[in-house]
């Protein structure tokens, strides 16, 4: 029998700031972050199948199915259904609406993912915790385990350390510059600052408004102008900064009026739209702990 899940909503975040603190042996930076989940990202419609075949069935320029993190999300969570139940098929289609950037510093493709995870886990009826799915999470990606994790958080080490934390409700209007981002290319320059001081989410909770920065942005700004552009226009109205390792850049306001008057002065030559903080993820109904 088949079992579906529509409308399955993968929302974006937005770093309110993000510090590069050190960096391990093996290469990976250390950060900290606090990760805010917005009203805008993908939806995800799900089909269980009665075979084990794993079907993206929706087209996306650029991305192949086999190396799409929705897809290796579904294998990886498939391989610890099938440990759990051998004699059972653990088969899906997956349909993506995508209305995220790739290469956005949105968490897009890790939010798909996790998404993605959290929908399965309930069709398939595998039964992992929300501990158990962070960690498989954290196999595809650093930011997918916040996505799992459900709630805004202050993040530590590569981003998988996570704290709940509050923020405040925002409004934000978002630019995305039209370019596109590696986040290795940003993380790889020399010109990259690895040193930052850390801090304390005490010091975050006490000085919410324009705390910290983005120690990705000069680099950005500087290796595709499209987003230096972007921040000196938006600085106008306020605190505006990049997001993750880029492209997109945000400003915070506390009245939705505030956020739409600059909203229907960005030119046109930039897409831009506005976004609400919120507190949880849409899916926690479906998270055990």
């Amino acid at each position: 029998m088949t079992l579906t899940l529509n409308n399955c909503p993968a929302p974006a975040k937005l770093n309110l700031f993000l510090h590069v603190t050190g960096r391990r042996a093996d290469g990976y930076h250390l950060l900290q972050s606090v990760f805010q989940l917005i009203d805008r990202g993908d939806v995800l419609h799900f089909a269980t199948r009665d075979d084990a075949h794993i079907r993206r069935s929706t087209e996306l320029a650029g991305v192949p199915e086999e190396s799409d993190l929705i897809v290796r999300a579904a294998k990886l969570l498939q391989t610890a259904a099938a440990q759990k139940n051998p004699n059972k098929n653990f088969g899906a289609d997956i349909a993506i609406e995508k209305n995220l950037p790739m290469g956005g510093g949105l968490g897009g493709g890790s939010s798909d993912a996790a998404t993605t995870l959290l929908a399965l886990n309930h069709l398939w009826q595998v039964g992992l915790t929300r501990a158990e799915l962070m960690a498989l999470g954290l196999q595809l990606g650093a930011d997918v385990p916040f996505f799992i994790f459900g709630q805004n958080a202050f993040a530590e080490g590569i981003g998988e350390a996570l704290v709940a934390v509050k923020t405040p409700d925002r409004w934000f209007v978002v630019i995305e510059p039209g370019v596109s981002v590696p986040t290795q290319k940003i993380f790889s320059s020399s010109e990259l600052t690895r040193d930052t001081k850390p801090v304390k989410i005490s010091d975050f909770s006490g000085a919410q408004d324009c705390f910290g920065k983005n120690d990705l942005q000069v680099v950005a700004e500087k290796l595709f102008p499209p987003v230096a552009e972007a921040i000196k226009w938006l600085r106008q109205y306020g605190d505006a900064r990049m997001t993750g390792s880029g492209a997109c850049v945000f400003c915070p306001f506390e009245q939705e009026q505030q956020a739409d008057a600059v909203l229907a002065t960005v030119p046109t030559h930039w897409k831009a739209w506005k976004a609400k903080a919120i507190k949880h993820h849409p899916l926690a109904y479906l998270q055990q702990s």
